[in-house]
């Protein structure tokens, strides 16, 4: 009572403006971001009155109160998307999406631009079209796209060794500019016109091309008439597949959330002069006891204040299309007026909520409310199966408890160098990449698999005994460890558990069968003499084979990382003073270490970057 006192006493102390407060636990945890109009008041608001169950469990928690003042509510929305992404509050719904989403790219370095899929960071210049809601539907796009206007997708390096057309010519997918068979001027205008179109302005392209059609008739060009002709029969066939059957060309977005056995789905679609530029759909996390009116309003909160969301019509035009000027919703918001505020000022014009009762807008609102609908089947579907699956492993391994996090582990190495280890993460949400771990093996004691399988697990368990975690977070014990190998590996890991006095964890090995033939594995625990093995096909077993083989793949990655920069390394990175600019620029010059040691200090100095001293240095050390 009297710490709730003492919270109640410093949210009333705090300044009557816009800004936003954060719950901290006893361990300085971030447990709750919210924002407000009023600090005072909507801090104030937690300690009168009744609240419901999550609330009542944070103020629980909750040791104390921080706070950041704003000069604006748009920066108060803004800093509050931000805290939440970054400290991931256990009572926050937080809007997880740590896909990278596929744009289209139109560079414009080339003086003949390429169009290509893009994934990650937009840091190169050009032109990004998206995001789309899969590669899949950046590939068909593209594959429509190259037969209405014949833009380049090879690479610049294979453009610029092109000696002859490629096949994509032979198929009139490309006008083969690498081999002089088109200019520059209407190439040019052939990518004026695909921008045009990715921007949603395909009537003037349209017009353009019939245009260019019965010109090319009157000039008895009937090959050329022709050609045309085509590209206009694919250009309706896209315009089919992308426009909605709309009156007017509306710009707006459609936010939908719908909930079912706990499991949220927050979806858009995207809407543009008429056009349906895609979907994305995003499964929150800690919104399964949340009011869907609460879940609408921190999701749109969220997915606007993040410009990393914003469907790019072309460098230039962003701010005049996101958001848009309307955003149709199913369900009413908690502080709809504050948030259309926000987002009309990060627009520059009005926005608005808008739940439609009948119309083609109604229509729209329903075509998202089945599509999440579907995706929200197939979730639980996926979740159920998982569930039955983690049950019956549990059953199979004798365990007390169903396992509810499975840690996997792997070791990976070349003839016994640059050895590594990876732990992977299984849980009923499937594999959680962000508790990935790596290991560097390079002590020489470490002689065979087994030894590094009984040193990765020794660090592992070590730091869950001492409880060491990112900024304060207690980690989470898994339930079950699946160790890729056989009976040696489990006994070596058994006898560090019992070192540290490890208990309530179940350890199970995971061995191929004969000839290494997989669907004949063989599992090892502890205390059982002869090893379990599964039928063939049974769903426990093609789980455990899921999980084994992530681990696999994320230990070989890691391997072929360090190895591939030992392949890198030279004599030239033992001495002072070389870094990787330094090292290029004496291979440039000289072509070879060997050709260094014959080399004396004034030919080394008159490599760029390269001082007397320096000269000296590498002399000496090359001539040892």
């Amino acid at each position: 009572m009297a710490l709730e006192d003492d919270l109640k006493k410093m949210a009333e102390s705090l300044p009557d403006g816009p800004g936003v407060y954060r719950f901290l636990d006893e361990g300085g945890r971030v447990v709750y971001v919210g924002k407000a109009k009023s600090l005072r008041k909507r801090t104030s608001s937690y300690f009168t009155g009744s609240h419901g169950p999550r609330t009542e469990a944070m103020l629980r928690q909750a040791k104390k109160l921080e706070m950041t003042l704003t000069e604006t509510e748009n920066e108060a929305l803004i800093l509050e998307a931000n805290l939440i992404k970054r400290y991931k509050p256990p009572y926050n719904v937080l809007l997880k999406d740590d896909k990278s989403h596929p744009y289209l790219h139109l560079n414009h370095q080339h003086p003949f631009p390429r169009l290509s899929l893009y994934r990650g960071q937009r840091r190169e210049g050009g032109r990004f079209f998206g995001p789309y809601p899969s590669v899949h539907a950046v590939r068909d796009t593209l594959k429509w796209l190259q037969k209405v206007f014949p833009i380049r997708q090879c690479s610049d390096l294979q453009f610029a060794n092109r000696s002859r057309p490629c096949l994509q010519y032979q198929i009139k997918r490309c006008t083969a500019p690498c081999c002089g068979r088109e200019g520059g001027e209407a190439y040019a205008a052939r990518v004026g016109h695909l921008v045009l179109f990715l921007e949603g302005r395909d009537k003037a392209i349209e017009r353009d091309m019939k245009k260019a059609m019965w010109m090319a008739s009157e000039a008895l060009d009937f090959e050329e008439a022709a050609r045309l002709r085509d590209r206009l029969h694919c250009l309706k066939q896209v315009q089919d597949r992308r426009r909605l059957n709309l009156s007017k060309e509306l710009d707006l977005d459609v936010a939908v959330v719908l909930k079912q056995d706990g499991v949220v789905i927050a979806l858009f679609l995207f809407v543009r002069r008429g056009l349906l530029l895609g979907s994305r759909s995003f499964f929150p996390e800690n919104a399964g006891e949340v009011a869907l009116e609460e879940v609408m309003s921190t999701f749109l909160a969220q997915y606007y204040a993040n410009p990393d969301n914003r469907f790019d019509q072309g460098l230039g035009k962003m701010e005049s299309t996101w958001p848009p000027p309307e955003v149709l919703i199913n369900v009413d918001m908690v502080e709809e007026g504050w948030l259309a505020q926000v987002l009309t000022r990060l627009r520059g014009s009005a926005v608005h909520f808008l739940r439609p009762v009948r119309g083609e807008k109604r229509q729209l609102l329903e075509m998202a409310e089945k599509n999440a609908e579907e995706l929200l089947l197939r979730r639980i579907g996926y979740h159920s199966l998982q569930s039955r699956d983690r049950v019956e492993l549990g059953r199979i391994l004798e365990m007390p408890q169903i396992p509810e996090r499975i840690e996997a582990y792997d070791i990976s190495h070349f003839q016994d160098t640059h050895a590594t280890g990876s732990q992977v993460v299984f849980t009923a949400q499937g594999f959680q990449k962000e508790a990935y771990r790596r290991y560097a093996l390079d002590d020489d004691s470490l002689a065979d698999d087994t030894a590094r399988m009984a040193d990765v697990l020794e660090r592992r368990l070590l730091s869950l005994k001492e409880g060491e975690g990112e900024e304060g977070v207690t980690q989470p014990w898994p339930d079950l460890i699946l160790l890729d190998g056989g009976v040696g590996q489990l006994h070596a890991v058994l006898a560090v558990a019992a070192e540290l006095q490890i208990d309530g964890i179940t350890f199970c090995a995971i061995a191929k069968g004969p000839q290494r033939n997989a669907g004949r594995e063989r599992l090892f625990l502890q205390g059982r003499e002869s090893p379990i093995i599964l039928p063939h096909g049974s769903p426990v077993l093609l789980l455990l084979q899921k999980i084994r083989d992530e681990a696999h793949r994320f230990a070989v990655g890691f391997h072929r990382v360090r190895r591939q920069k030992e392949q890198r390394r030279s004599v030239l990175d033992e001495i002072p003073g070389i870094g990787s600019k330094k090292k290029r620029a004496l291979l440039r010059q000289f072509g070879s270490v060997s050709a260094m040691q014959e080399a004396d200090t004034e030919s080394l100095m008159s490599v760029p970057g390269i001082s007397a001293e320096l000269a000296r240095r590498i002399e000496q050390h090359l001539k040892k």
